[in-house]
């Protein structure tokens, strides 16, 4: 099969015995790590059973990358429906919040999309409800960049409150800075919110749940594939185009790939140690979602993969 302009001949056909016992009726919720064949899984279900495709990844929905977010290519959107996908400009807010209520929104024209993506804060926003915080005040949010900026985001981690100390992933810096911008504006930590936790959109009984679990040798293979495959398609072509407006604390800048295709725009580094150090990132972050997805959603049905 062909997934993002890259042929992929070795995905498994559990594959196929899922795409057989899937329940029309029901919508199907897709987890995976990055370069996993989500997207590709998706669409095979789409096509089978006239579905829609709903983005549930925090960068495909940014109007910068289609290349560097690995989004669905024009052909495979021509194939079946895709929502949520490029519909956000750099400088507008989106969030997790955001991101919800407009999934919410379509659940009611349409209760039976596929919903897939790698962010799994996302999915746990929508099958275990998503806390109500009070918006970030910009003065707050250039404080929580500037001290991220200039002393990492250990000063801020160390200013959390025990319990969301524990509940937070720690090595993440958007997750620590996110903590301490709500402190900072709330007086409360983020679990003392998070307790407070409204009902779920969508509780996982009432849709098809399915995690990807890749090998991760299997995994880094496609990773060094599919990067080679984003720069063919003009990754370093978005990453020129970004440089203008490169602010490397906001949410669309945090694009793996992207801070090292500007390094090398700037001068810094050559291409291939873009290449290089871009797929090395993105081993690292599929790690952590591997984890994340073990911890937070391992009452899912699994895919181990290859």
């Amino acid at each position: 099969m062909v997934e993002n302009g890259v042929m992929f001949n070795d995905l498994p056909d559990p594959f196929a015995r899922f795409l057989r016992d899937v329940s029309p009726e029901k919508p199907v919720l897709i987890a995976g790590p990055t370069a996993s064949g989500k997207s590709g899984l998706a669409l095979r279900l789409a096509e089978a059973q006239g579905r829609a495709i709903v983005n549930a990844d925090a960068l495909q929905v940014y109007d910068s990358w289609r290349a560097l977010s690995a989004r669905p290519c024009v052909g495979d959107e021509s194939r079946a429906p895709h929502h949520l996908y490029g519909h956000i400009g750099r400088n507008e807010a989106y969030s997790t919040g955001h991101w919800l209520r407009e999934v919410a929104a379509y659940l009611k024209q349409d209760p039976r999309p596929v919903i897939v993506g790698g962010t799994g804060l996302n999915f746990t926003a929508l099958t275990a409800g998503l806390a109500e915080i009070p918006p970030v005040p910009a003065e707050i949010r250039a404080e929580a960049d500037l001290r991220r900026a200039t002393e990492g985001h250990e000063g801020m981690l160390r200013d959390l409150d025990a319990a969301t100390a524990a509940r937070i992933d720690q090595r993440n810096p958007a997750r620590v800075q996110r903590a301490w911008e709500v402190l900072r504006t709330t007086g409360r930590g983020l679990a003392a919110w998070q307790a407070e936790t409204g009902p779920a959109v969508l509780p996982p009984e009432q849709a098809q749940t399915l995690v990807l679990m890749p090998e991760a040798e299997w995994l880094g293979a496609r990773i060094d594939q599919r990067f080679d495959q984003m720069i063919r398609d003009g990754a370093l072509e978005e990453a020129r185009a970004a440089l203008d407006h490169w602010a490397p604390e906001r949410p669309w800048a945090r694009a793996i790939g992207a801070p090292e295709l500007v390094a090398h725009l700037r001068g810094e580094i050559s291409l291939q140690e873009a290449r290089d150090a871009a797929c090395t990132a993105t081993r690292q972050y599929a790690k952590r979602q591997r984890t994340w997805m073990r911890n937070r959603l391992g009452h899912w049905p699994v895919i181990s993969l290859p």
